[in-house]
């Protein structure tokens, strides 16, 4: 990965990085730089690898050459430049590593909403190099046909694997003093959460929060995250005269003891992935109100059964489905194979079988088969790569 930025896809990998190792695994989280809000939080179990480049794309030398000298068994990769990165560094001469990149987004969509000739461009490249890759895996079914679209390649190519989200780590941070005061307060509490960028469309929360206001004068709103859209979301704010309820205190290590206690979460994006906050939400417990937006609402709220669903952009539908939400006062009850494919023993049964690595009974002894086509096994165990 380019950091570890608090984003979405960085805990997913992260997860991911922790629980390869419990099965048994040696993990190297490869990082173009070591930085961002999630780097104290690795474990001394996972070993990390800084290529020390300007930027993704002048990595592939870098990564390269730790391909060459720790012979991983495997390497995954997530996000765009870096997805570039690991296609062409696992075609440099001398690297024999299966390489699996992962896409975490709608990349149509990204490309239709991205700002500048080369953020619509990446995307479009890293389809059209898709080749390169040995698998490809997506974390929807939206996201995988989005992809299979765009590279024009069939869906069969594409494997869904959901994110690794419901973990024992999610439930002990959910139990830990919240992270804002306003959670301990008795009053409805909205929670929002992700970079304050233009998919995720907060200016349309705020607008259906100052509606939602109207009947429920004492509700407040928190936004967690931070981003280019700052300033702009702050002007709106102070232009509704919501300056004493609604919120945005930036990035939150913890979020998900807030999470717990808040009254519902809100999704308004314009276009996603699989927005883990509403797998996070429903796992602890609080409602949710999501915009029906590609992909993943639909695929995790079970077309609206688990959750409301309103159409993107619709600032009205958005306030009334709130409205609904903070008037009816319940807590959301699942059974647990609700959201069994979305805990870490399922998803890294999946990631283990896409990137050749042995189940966690056999892995001391490489897959004998996979040695043969890559010869690229060091020492008595495979070293699986970030």
């Amino acid at each position: 990965m380019p950091t570890l930025d608090g984003g979405g896809a960085e805990r997913v990998m992260l997860n991911l990085a922790v629980g390869l190792v419990e099965t048994g695994c040696s993990v190297d989280l490869v990082l173009v730089r070591a930085t961002g809000a999630l780097r104290e939080t690795v474990p001394a179990s996972v070993r990390i690898i800084e290529l020390k480049a300007s930027r993704a794309l002048t990595s592939v030398w870098p990564l390269a050459r730790y391909l060459k000298r720790e012979r991983p068994l495997a390497l995954l990769s997530a996000l765009d430049h870096a997805n570039l990165a690991a296609m062409a560094a696992s075609r440099m001469p001398g690297v024999r590593t299966r390489t699996v990149i992962s896409i975490h987004t709608t990349l149509g969509h990204y490309i239709r909403d991205a700002n500048g000739w080369w953020a619509r461009t990446i995307p479009r490249v890293v389809a059209r190099c898709h080749g390169l890759a040995d698998a490809i895996v997506a974390v929807s079914d939206g996201a995988a046909r989005d992809f299979a679209r765009l590279a024009h390649v069939s869906p069969s190519r594409v494997v869904v694997v959901y994110n690794a989200v419901v973990t024992p780590a999610l439930i002990r941070a959910a139990a830990e003093p919240f992270a804002h005061p306003w959670f301990g307060e008795d009053r409805p509490i909205l929670l929002a959460l992700g970079r304050l960028e233009r998919n995720k469309d907060f200016a349309a929360l705020i607008d259906a929060f100052a509606i939602v206001k109207r009947d429920h004068a004492a509700a407040r709103l928190a936004i967690f995250g931070e981003g280019n859209e700052r300033v702009a979301l702050e002007t709106q704010i102070r232009r509704l005269s919501l300056q004493d309820s609604v919120a945005l205190p930036g990035y939150v290590a913890n979020p998900y003891s807030c999470m717990a206690r808040a009254s519902a979460v809100v999704l308004s994006s314009r276009w996603e992935g699989l927005p883990t906050v509403l797998i996070e939400s429903l796992a602890l417990g609080t409602p949710v109100v999501s915009t029906d937006c590609p992909s993943g609402p639909r695929e995790i709220l079970q077309d609206g059964a688990l959750g409301r669903l309103v159409p993107v952009g619709d600032v009205v539908q958005l306030a009334r489905a709130i409205d609904a939400v903070l008037s009816a006062k319940l807590k959301v009850k699942l059974p647990s194979a609700a959201l069994s494919r979305y805990t870490l023993e399922c998803v890294l049964a999946q990631y283990r079988r896409v990137l050749g690595l042995q189940d966690a009974a056999t892995a001391a002894a490489p897959d004998q088969a996979f040695v043969q086509r890559r010869g690229n096994v060091r020492g008595p165990m495979a070293r699986s790569s970030r």
